[in-house]
């Protein structure tokens, strides 16, 4: 066990600690911005109507709305608290910065590995796909093997993931009422037992996100504007402070910048996710026929999750009282924050979102991965025995806090990231040949 975990450090060190990860990911984001003559902000308008629909989409399927609200549930989560907060924490303000880059640029990546997973996905009957990065990789570069390794770098991944979502609710609850972890995680496990082993015509996991989704971010995004209007005049320092920050201000000579920029862009990509191909496995199974269409969809989950959501946490702990938060880390970080903006609600809410926002992140990952099984076996047993595992792992996750889990996501979103970024690069122009195609028709509807 010692030696595996040695193993996973010393990648995680190689990947994370040296930046190789940092340079990875946000040369591959320039690099498709330009490419793609920076699409996310040329086509804005017109990605929010595709996402509204306009009757072409075939309706036994899942729409780009569905696939929206499934990648927004993995990219929204928990981690747009916890993880903000952690960023923060440790790379103060600036890190803020590093994560909004990583989110303008980043959309652009995800347009083009969405569109490439809708190319190369697999048709299992009218209006049902499956596909994700294995299948660009075993389809279009022949490389099955790769693929399989991706794959079991996803499960890891996912199951630290799902572990650590389960910790964050418990966490918070027995922090602010000191109730027993045990039967929280219990509770917190038959709830995700029951929707992902309900049957239905369409998947559960899709139904539940259509709802949950919507209404979390809602309220969680009202909440923080009344924070905004409440501390209007701080608000400038605060930007300024931001920018300062993020290139280390003035300890910018003193190397801080280095782990400022690590800590953003690290948590960037665990909350949006770009270049990682994890929106891939939801990118492949929307019932449309113009892969373009469903990049542009995943480009905007993006800018959602980072520039709004994450945006929004990192708000209510820098508009905060210095004196009521300083020194203070972690879940209680937020809440102690939430509380100084909103009195003693502040607790109780901070519960009931985090509760919603580590539950759609879980089924969203186990929807995930779920589809990532079905490239190794598509024998339902498979399935069955994964969702097993996931209840198991959101128990074990709710009863105690475990660092190395952490060591483990970061492990698996790490390998899943260089392969897939090494991947999608070569074949690019292909996607690129989409959008193309699919900006001539749509000035083509503009004129009649």
């Amino acid at each position: 066990m010692e030696s595996i975990r040695s193993i996973i450090n010393f990648v995680n060190n190689l990947l994370w600690g040296k930046n190789i990860l940092v340079v990875m990911l946000i040369g591959t984001a320039v690099y498709f911005t330009f490419k793609t003559k920076f699409m996310q902000f040329r086509l804005f308008g017109d990605i929010i109507r595709i996402l509204k629909g306009n009757g072409d989409e075939k309706r036994d399927g899942i729409s780009s709305l569905e696939t929206f609200f499934l990648g927004t549930a993995c990219r929204v989560g928990a981690g747009n608290i916890s993880g903000v907060v952690a960023a923060v924490s440790i790379g103060g303000p600036g890190a803020l910065f590093w994560m909004w880059l990583v989110a303008l640029l980043g959309a652009a990546t995800s347009f083009v590995e969405s569109s490439l997973a809708v190319m190369y996905r697999t048709k299992i009957k009218d209006g049902e796909y499956q596909g994700g990065t294995p299948w660009i990789i075993k389809k279009r570069l022949n490389m099955k093997w790769l693929g399989a390794i991706y794959v079991v770098a996803s499960i890891i991944c996912y199951i630290g993931v799902i572990q650590v979502m389960s910790n964050s609710v418990t966490e918070s609850v027995v922090s602010a009422y000191g109730f027993n972890p045990k039967i929280i995680a219990v509770v917190l496990a038959l709830v995700v037992g029951l929707i992902i082993f309900g049957k239905s015509k369409k998947d559960k996991i899709i139904l539940a996100l259509n709802k949950i989704v919507p209404v979390m971010a809602i309220m969680y995004l009202l909440v923080v504007i009344y924070v905004i209007i409440t501390n209007l005049t701080g608000i400038p320092a605060m930007i300024g402070n931001i920018f300062y920050q993020a290139f280390g201000g003035k300890e910018f000579l003193g190397g801080a910048v280095g782990g400022i920029i690590m800590q953003g862009v690290r948590r960037g990509l665990f909350s949006n996710e770009a270049g990682s191909g994890n929106s891939n496995y939801a990118a492949a199974v929307v019932d449309i026929d113009e892969p373009a269409k469903q990049g542009m969809v995943q480009a905007l989950g993006v800018f959602v999750d980072t520039l709004i959501i994450c945006s929004a946490t990192a708000f209510v702990i820098l508009l905060a009282d210095k004196d009521v938060v300083n020194g203070l880390t972690g879940m209680t970080l937020f809440q102690e924050a939430l509380k100084n903006h909103i009195g003693w609600i502040g607790i109780p809410f901070t519960v009931i979102v985090l509760f919603f926002f580590s539950l759609s992140t879980i089924l969203g990952v186990t929807y995930y991965g779920k589809n990532a099984m079905n490239f190794i076996s598509s024998k339902a047993i498979v399935k069955e025995v994964y969702h097993v595992v996931v209840v198991i792992m959101v128990y074990i996750g709710g009863i105690e806090q475990n660092f190395f889990v952490w060591s483990l996501a970061d492990f698996g979103l790490g390998i899943m990231t260089v392969i897939n970024i090494l991947c999608i690069i070569p074949i690019s122009g292909e996607a690129l040949n989409e959008l193309k195609k699919y900006e001539i028709k749509l000035k083509s509807k503009k004129r009649a």
